[in-house]
């Protein structure tokens, strides 16, 4: 029997910041377009998507899962390891690399994009350490970074590369996320450079470095600190400009937000992934939008993520538009957003219509530090205590 593990225990973190301002945000509208895979295991079959890029082409490269042995935990390189390959009528037309340690191949990858001055693929490597690229045809370059992504810590089993986002440069950034830091490399995987390093709820530091977006307006870096319930953005220096966001369900709030998306207007897009959702804020961290809710039962209970052993599905499935178990990977490309649906084997993509530039502020009320600290919780049936993600052994 071929399994896959994942899901892991629970760390949230408390402190954030939230930034008021004078100006009414306004709208964008989030509408379901299609879905693209499926669950299972085989060709064009996906489980737990981590990572989504849109090519050129309008190709999708969906990052796919990591397949174990039940008896042992030891790896199965036949399943999953891959970067699947859509068409963007949503066919299955291949894939990118393979299962195993040896160059171009995976053991488990995450975090994949294209550089858009290059047009070289960089994707994370969780187990084998690295950040592999490949040029835009698929065909393996090199291996970087190897080694240098922080393993596993006690109440995490989520590691290694994170988040990767480029400047106009072409400058590569991946998360490292359990280092609580963004490296900064070359396009050709020459390191140049770290941004932060320091866990913590301060301005600045991180607990759970997760998805990262280098804004094509401002040049600020916008990431989503993952155990500490909020987005950070920082200066295209790294220096901490806001924050927004709070632990909860209510609008604006999060519950360990994941992947992260900046649009042309700067409209930020964010995988709040046990809210099972994506919520829209403007640059200014003001809430504009949600779209998506929890997958169901028939008697119209939320489906619980999986267990930590069998298969990594939901259970039952609910692939109705726009019902997630669990949002996570994203991709903006040419007014859709891309979201990953952990639990259900799919990546669901969403219109993104309606959307006018922010107006500047007029003025600034004010950046408060509303509460710091972290709070260590474990999952409860009555939902008052949350699920850390995490992937792996």
């Amino acid at each position: 029997m071929k399994l896959v593990k994942n899901l892991s225990v629970g760390i949230l973190g408390a402190g954030f910041m939230v930034l008021a301002t004078t100006v009414q945000a306004n709208a964008v509208t989030l509408t379901y377009e299609r879905s693209i895979g499926s669950p299972g295991f085989g060709p064009g079959e996906l489980f737990v998507p981590q990572g989504i890029a849109v090519d050129s082409q309008g190709n999708t490269l969906i990052a796919n899962g990591r397949g174990i042995n039940p008896a042992d935990g030891t790896p199965n390189y036949s399943l999953g390891n891959k970067i699947e390959i859509f068409n963007p009528s949503g066919q299955y037309i291949g894939a990118i690399g393979s299962g195993g340690t040896g160059p171009g191949q995976f053991d488990e990858p995450t975090t994949v994009d294209f550089n858009p001055v290059t047009g070289d693929l960089y994707a994370g490597d969780v187990y084998n350490n690295r950040v592999n690229q490949f040029d835009s045809q698929g065909n393996f370059i090199r291996s970087f970074a190897n080694g240098q992504f922080t393993g596993l810590i006690p109440g995490r089993i989520f590691f290694g590369p994170s988040g990767v986002t480029f400047d106009k440069a072409g400058n590569v950034y991946v998360g490292d996320f359990n280092g609580e830091r963004l490296l900064k490399f070359t396009s050709d995987g020459e390191q140049i450079g770290v941004i932060g390093g320091t866990v913590g709820t301060a301005p600045g530091q991180f607990q759970g470095l997760a998805g990262a977006r280098i804004s094509p307006v401002s040049g600020n870096i916008f990431v989503a600190d993952q155990y500490n319930n909020r987005v950070q953005v920082l200066d295209p220096n790294g220096n901490p400009l806001l924050a927004f966001g709070s632990a909860g369900s209510e609008p604006g709030q999060l519950l360990q937000p994941i992947g992260i998306e900046v649009d042309e207007y700067e409209n930020v897009y964010v995988a709040d992934s046990i809210n099972s959702r994506v919520q829209v804020f403007d640059k200014n961290g003001n809430f504009l939008t949600s779209f998506g809710e929890n997958a169901r039962d028939a008697s119209g209970n939320p489906v619980p993520p999986p267990a930590l052993t069998g298969p990594p599905f939901g259970n039952p499935l609910d692939l109705a538009p726009g019902r997630f178990n669990w949002t996570g990977g994203t991709s903006y490309k040419d007014g859709k957003l891309y979201v990953g649906d952990f639990f259900q084997g799919r990546v669901q993509v969403i219109n993104v219509t309606d959307r006018k530039p922010v107006p500047e502020s007029s003025s600034v009320l004010g950046l408060a530090l509303l509460g710091l600290g972290a709070a260590t919780v474990t999952l409860r049936k009555r939902g008052q205590q949350k699920l850390v993600f995490g992937l792996g052994k």
